[in-house]
């Protein structure tokens, strides 16, 4: 599986931004996206999953419930991390990645596979 994120860019407080990660090689059936951001100086931290299959449920960190939001369109076999109300302290380089199997997991090395990250600067 093959994954590459974009989208990235400078937005003012308040503003929305919408990552795309394009998936390619493998057809996704079991799996789950999940979307990662690493800020300055910072670790790795979880923001939210999705299921691809099974409904396309998804899970968040309680910071991004009210705020991002995760969907996807199997057509074109992209998953989306749609942010809104951007804060300042949002302000990482986000990945996406993907693990086999159906479970939501936070920690980052239980992913498999992972894109370059887009940078994504939130201005005061």
């Amino acid at each position: 599986v093959q994954l590459q994120a974009f989208g990235g860019g400078l937005v003012q407080a308040g503003g929305s931004l919408r990552l795309p990660c394009a998936v390619s090689g493998r057809t996704l059936r079991q799996h789950v996206m999940g979307w990662f951001r690493q800020g300055p100086g910072k670790e790795r931290e979880f923001v939210g999953a999705m299921r691809w299959s099974g409904g396309g449920s998804t899970y968040y960190v309680d910071s991004a419930k009210d705020r991002f939001t995760i969907s996807r369109d199997i057509a074109k076999n992209t998953v989306y991390l749609q942010m809104n109300s951007l804060k300042p302290e949002n302000t990482a380089v986000y990945f996406c990645a993907a693990r086999e199997g159906n479970d939501f997991y936070t920690a980052h090395d239980r992913y498999h596979f992972w894109g370059q990250g887009t940078q994504v600067t939130v201005s005061s």
